[in-house]
């Protein structure tokens, strides 16, 4: 009787739900769980290519304007000195103001002077007596000679003493002049027409001639001198686009000159080049290069910096692109140009001056590119893009809110 219970625990321990499924079910169920297991989704669709605004560069006749440092100086400058040793007096003008040609500056005491002038007239009266004596007795003894009543030898004497007394006269009369001179000389008048600076020396101080003591400065500013150089690279560079004809230039005196003040604002009036030197300088490798510029409200002054903007030329076949189309980073200029398969390319420029929102191309583009100027932020390098062809110039501003950026429209 104890076997059979043991075989009933032993076939309920082994007891599965599996059991009562069929084989062919089982079999089913297993392929339906290995399809469902190795099912993946569908790959994402690719997004379309970002829209960005182009448009073409296209070759244009450009003034070329090359813009470079400088430093105005005055037209002339005179230093006013002593000529004669004396105590200062005086000064008779107003520091800083403008004086004219042959305006009394300072005076010297003339008292010395005076004295001079005194003893060289006295010594010229008595040069003037004794030539006079001599005279006389020249033409008393030309009778007794004829007379034979007085020697050939004394005559010719008398001659000799004669025309003593008349270099002695003439001497006497230069001395004069001179000390006259010298008495002039103590009222110090301005040398030309200009600024007088302030004074270098005060009432009673010793000045002497011999030394030249400065006493002011005299500095002419209307018109004024831009001084600035040129790189030699950029000198060959420009010879050569003149000799090929890609640039027409205008005689070196009529080449029109404008200057941008240190404050950023644009100098009203226009000049011109006046001095090109035909040399380098072999210390800077620049050429140095100079302006003449009105100056009738004497705005400019005596060395204060400018930027300097030359009217170099027309380039007959120049590029001008938007400025909101340009990066400028620390280590140059670049665009997006949208190139071939509409891929964009990060391309390196080289600008010129900046006229109004435009920038001059000088190296880097081809005419009938096309560079981004909208959508910068949205196209990448190596990337494609959806090219939208745009206004070369963005709309007008309001007339309350243009700026004048420049000399004459623009940057210019």
């Amino acid at each position: 009787m104890r076997a059979p219970r043991r075989v009933a625990r032993r076939v309920r321990d082994n007891y599965s739900p599996s059991m009562h499924i069929p084989a062919h079910a089982r079999r089913v169920g297993a392929v339906l769980l290995v399809v469902g297991c190795s099912k993946s989704p569908p790959p994402a669709a690719a997004p379309p290519p970002p829209e960005v605004r182009v448009v073409s560069v296209a070759p244009e006749p450009i003034v070329d304007v090359i813009e470079l440092p400088g430093r105005l100086q005055a037209f002339r400058t005179s230093d006013v000195r002593a000529r004669v040793d004396g105590i200062v007096q005086r000064r008779l003008y107003t520091e800083g103001t403008d004086v004219r040609e042959g305006q009394p500056l300072f005076a010297i005491d003339p008292s010395e002077l005076r004295a001079r002038v005194g003893a060289a007239r006295a010594q010229l009266a008595r040069a003037e007596a004794t030539a006079a004596n001599a005279s006389q007795d020249v033409t008393r003894y030309k009778g007794l000679v004829a007379q034979q009543a007085l020697s050939q030898q004394e005559y010719d004497a008398a001659i000799a003493r004669l025309r003593t007394a008349e270099a002695d006269v003439a001497q006497r009369r230069a001395e004069l002049a001179t000390a006259r001179l010298s008495l002039g000389y103590t009222t110090v008048t301005a040398p030309i027409s200009g600024r007088a600076g302030r004074a270098e020396v005060t009432e009673g101080a010793l000045v002497s001639g011999g030394a030249a003591t400065l006493l002011t400065r005299i500095e002419q500013v209307d018109p004024i001198y831009a001084n600035f150089s040129q790189s030699s690279s950029d000198v060959l560079a420009l010879r050569k686009k003149i000799s090929s004809g890609a640039m027409q230039a205008p005689a070196t005196r009529q080449v029109p000159v404008r200057l941008v003040l240190e404050d950023g604002s644009p100098y009203r009036l226009t000049g011109k080049l006046n001095f090109v030197d035909l040399a380098f300088d072999e210390a800077t490798g620049t050429a140095a290069l100079r302006a003449v510029f009105p100056n009738p409200q004497r705005t400019l002054v005596p060395g204060q910096f400018v930027r300097v903007r030359v009217e170099a030329g027309i380039q007959m076949k120049g590029l001008r692109i938007p400025q909101r189309a340009v990066t400028v980073t620390p280590t140059g200029a670049n665009v997006l140009v949208v190139g071939a398969k509409d891929l964009v390319e990060n391309r390196a420029v080289k600008l010129g001056a900046l006229e109004g929102d435009s920038w001059i191309v000088q190296s880097g583009l081809e005419p009938g590119e096309r560079i981004v100027v909208d959508g910068l932020q949205k196209a990448a390098p190596g990337k494609p893009v959806k090219p939208i062809v745009a206004s070369a110039t963005p709309p007008a501003a309001p007339a309350d809110v243009r700026a004048d950026t420049g000399i004459g429209g623009g940057a210019r």
